[in-house]
């Protein structure tokens, strides 16, 4: 009689894992590894494994593309751009505030303190400017004779009437600073929410790649460095998860402080605004709206207008040959030179925001094909992983691989809605 390494009942366990193995697939081979039990047992265990997985699966996902069973569960990890589109609803968030884009910009506008203090300012600078400037703005035309009289009445009107225009101007181009804040920080807590999920995904293909190791180890298939390297990878995307649930809980304090409300409150985030359409716009007519709405223009025109002004009151009244006149003159051509250097500067300004734009979206589409890459290999080494022709250590690598392009994904929508949100604003939308 031959003496084995084994007792009878383990080498019956590693025989009937042997069956399985051919005809129901690896799959089986572990869960008849993890329940020690017969093959049908170890089957109806697999299909109830992914029953519970389809059920745990987010409303708002797509289906993903590999089974749900054990031995192959961390490939339902192997998820598809569009599942990390949308954003998990966990039963947390029941009973929360939905915050979209549109909502945080509202509540930035409403409750934001540095806006407040610049509406106070808008109406102290009106209430000055009357002030100072009241009588001479009120006497009357047929009083006027002298230049300096002329100055107090019209340049101190049309001062008034600009600074007027300025402030409001001024006060719309806040909001506006404080509209791209409220967007930079909503699509910073939406990426930082995007990549909690992210890692959890890779955590559960971690614990599953651990549960194949231990299942292959059990039966004599696979070597204790395939345990002790799974665990490496479990630790590693642990760890990955504690940090990025830091750093969620840091961009939610973020916007809120942003916002003006309680830094512990918690928001239910609906995703609502994932830009991923290119601009339609050119570079031509991006240019022409930017010249046309930014409040810098107006200050500089408004400035040449008052420079003009100067030089019809001293020909009126006074001689142009005098200093004051040559001094009034060199001031509207001075005028006219920051006109052409401000023109300048927002073209620039616009070209830069708009191949900013075109680059994001490139990116967009760049990292949507890695991804499906890097998902396409996660599923190969899997399938090499089963059939004995590649490491525990290979698969951890595709799945990093896998977990890295996924992120590199959201960064990309994150980067290009937010180059989207300066490009308008550059436009001064």
């Amino acid at each position: 009689m031959m003496n084995f390494p084994y007792s009878s009942k383990k080498w019956q366990k590693i025989s009937m894992a042997a069956v399985l193995t051919t005809v129901l697939g690896v799959g089986s081979l572990t869960a008849y590894a993890n329940t020690g039990t017969d093959g049908a047992k170890a089957t109806e265990t697999s299909t109830q494994a992914e029953q519970s997985a389809d059920t745990a699966k987010p409303a708002n996902a797509e289906e993903p593309k590999a089974a749900a069973k054990e031995v192959t569960a961390e490939s339902k990890a192997t998820t598809t751009a569009e599942q990390t589109n949308t954003t998990t609803k966990p039963a947390a968030t029941v009973g929360l505030e939905n915050l979209t884009l549109e909502k945080a910009i509202e509540q930035a506008l409403e409750s934001n303190a540095q806006l407040e203090s610049a509406r106070l300012n808008v109406k102290n600078a009106d209430l000055n400017s009357m002030l100072a400037y009241k009588t001479p703005a009120q006497m009357p035309d047929e009083m006027i004779g002298t230049l300096d009289a002329a100055k107090a009445k019209y340049v101190n009107n049309a001062t008034i009437e600009m600074n007027r225009k300025l402030n409001a101007l001024n006060l719309k181009a806040t909001e506006s600073k404080i509209k791209l804040g409220a967007q930079q920080a909503y699509y910073d807590l939406l990426y930082a929410q995007d990549d909690y999920n992210l890692k959890k995904q890779s955590l559960a293909r971690a614990e599953a790649q651990l549960k194949v190791a231990k299942a292959a180890f059990e039966v004599g298939t696979k070597a204790k460095t395939d345990v002790l390297q799974a665990e490496m990878g479990l630790a590693g995307a642990q760890a990955a998860l504690t940090t990025a649930q830091n750093n969620l809980e840091i961009e939610r304090m973020d916007l809120n402080d942003f916002l003006g409300v309680d830094l512990d409150k918690k928001w239910n985030i609906i995703v609502s605004h994932k830009q991923t359409a290119p601009v339609t716009q050119t570079l031509q007519q991006a240019e022409a709206e930017a010249l046309q709405k930014r409040v810098e223009m107006t200050q500089v025109k408004e400035e040449l207008k008052l420079a003009e002004l100067n030089v019809e009151l001293i020909e009126k009244y006074s001689v142009m040959a005098t200093y004051q006149g040559r001094i009034a003159k060199n001031n509207v051509e001075t005028a006219k030179l920051a006109i052409e250097q401000k023109e300048r500067e927002i073209s620039k300004e616009v070209a830069q925001a708009y191949y900013n734009l075109k680059a994001a979206y490139q990116a967009i589409e760049f990292q949507k094909k890695a991804q499906e890459a890097a998902a396409e290999s996660y599923r190969l080494t899997n399938l090499r992983f089963e059939n004995g022709l590649a490491t525990t250590l290979e698969v951890i690598q595709a799945e990093e691989e896998l977990s890295d392009r996924e992120n590199q994904y959201q960064r990309a929508i994150r980067t290009y809605n937010l180059a989207v949100v300066n490009f308008q604003t550059a436009l001064g939308n």
